[in-house]
């Protein structure tokens, strides 16, 4: 059994589940690395869950995994039986850049932490690393134009979408950039600027909904937190009408198939365009009751929602990481005007992946 230990000048690595020993873990990431090798091989694809954890000293990335000889019983409604036999084993990185989830994109095999800032880091930066996730390795790509102090990225067919604020107080203003991925270069000829005196992106929010890149901005002159979207095959900016504003970039949210989640007051919600009104996704018969938002990552994991959150262990120095990975599916409604659809989701399995110091909280998926 691995055991955690807390250092004063810093903190040990965060293990993974303690149920498993290490040699254990080990071999898992081998076999999934040799698994992921021959499904390229064969021209298939496989969807995988990459989880950041970080601290004000490090971050460590980690990866889902099966338990070997392991099945998920899919016939059981027992709701005390829904346990996955999933588990976060760790990485084996030797260096990695610092990690935040509104800087990380994956396209591809390849993770862009765009920036490479943390979620305590002030600094300016234009810096750019990429993890191929076929060998788990960093590797620098062309650095942004400019450095940003804010900042917040989306990938959309296969471009990076940049937007973040330049300077300090009084001297600061927007910036938008588009790195083209397939040549790792910085498109020279911009698209329209976004220095519009009417906002500006203090918010490091940004999503991708119906095909759009949408940022969360703030209005100079009459205040509050609104959005704009870019629609690139028509080149321009426009303002978005959301209701219920501040569910949009809340601290946890994610895009599915161009539909936007978060997670507000306990509930899941996804983002219906054409009602312009959040709606709670029905169906998650089973699933726990959740933190607050801030204890809460969403990700999009092969068309499913995965949904990581934290749980702190009375009288101890760690905290528990549960997961729940939940199918989505789309029916007509004729409830909702305009014959709109409506999305369902039932909870597949959910459990207890990984126990940390308390240090360690939840910084990104991927």
């Amino acid at each position: 059994m691995s055991s955690l230990t807390v250092k004063k000048e810093g903190s040990s690595p965060p293990t993974s589940n303690p149920s498993l020993p290490d040699d254990l873990l080990k071999e898992l990431h081998r076999t999934r690395v040799k698994l992921y090798k021959a499904r390229s091989l064969l021209g298939k694809d496989e969807s995988c869950l990459y989880l950041c954890l970080g601290s004000h000293y490090d971050t460590h990335w980690f990866t889902l995994c099966r338990k070997p000889d392991k099945t998920l019983i899919n016939n059981d409604t027992s709701l005390e039986k829904k346990s996955s036999e999933y588990v976060l084993a760790r990485v084996p990185i030797l260096h990695y850049p610092p990690a935040y989830f509104s800087c990380l994109v994956a396209v591809g095999s390849d993770i862009y932490n765009i920036g490479c800032k943390t979620r305590y880091d002030l600094k300016p930066s234009s810096s750019v690393s990429v993890m191929d996730c076929r060998s788990h390795t960093w590797h620098e790509a062309p650095s942004i134009p400019v450095e940003l102090t804010s900042l917040s990225a989306r990938g959309i067919d296969g471009k990076i979408y940049v937007a973040g604020r330049h300077g300090y107080s009084l001297m600061c203003y927007n910036i938008f950039e588009v790195l083209e991925t397939e040549t790792k270069t910085w498109d020279p000829e911009l698209p329209l600027p976004c220095c519009d005196t009417s906002c500006s992106f203090h918010h490091s929010r940004s999503a991708c909904i119906d095909g759009k890149f949408h940022v969360a901005a703030e209005r100079k002159f009459c205040g509050g937190v609104s959005a704009v979207a870019y629609d690139s095959m028509e080149g321009k900016w426009d303002w978005v009408a959301i209701r219920k504003r501040r569910d949009l970039f809340s601290d946890c949210y994610c895009e599915i198939e161009d539909v936007l989640y978060c997670v507000s007051e306990g509930a899941i919600r996804w983002y219906d365009t054409k009602a312009e009104e959040w709606r709670d996704l029905m169906g998650l018969v089973g699933l726990p009751k959740l933190p607050s938002c801030d204890f809460i990552i969403l990700a999009d994991y092969g068309g499913k929602l995965a949904v990581l959150w934290e749980n702190n262990l009375p009288s101890s120095s760690q905290r528990m990481i549960w997961c729940a990975e939940i199918m989505l599916a789309r029916r007509i409604s004729y409830e909702i005007w305009d014959n709109s659809f409506e999305i369902c989701g039932k909870v597949e399995w959910f459990d207890h992946v990984l126990t940390v110091p308390k240090e360690y909280a939840l910084a990104a998926t991927v």
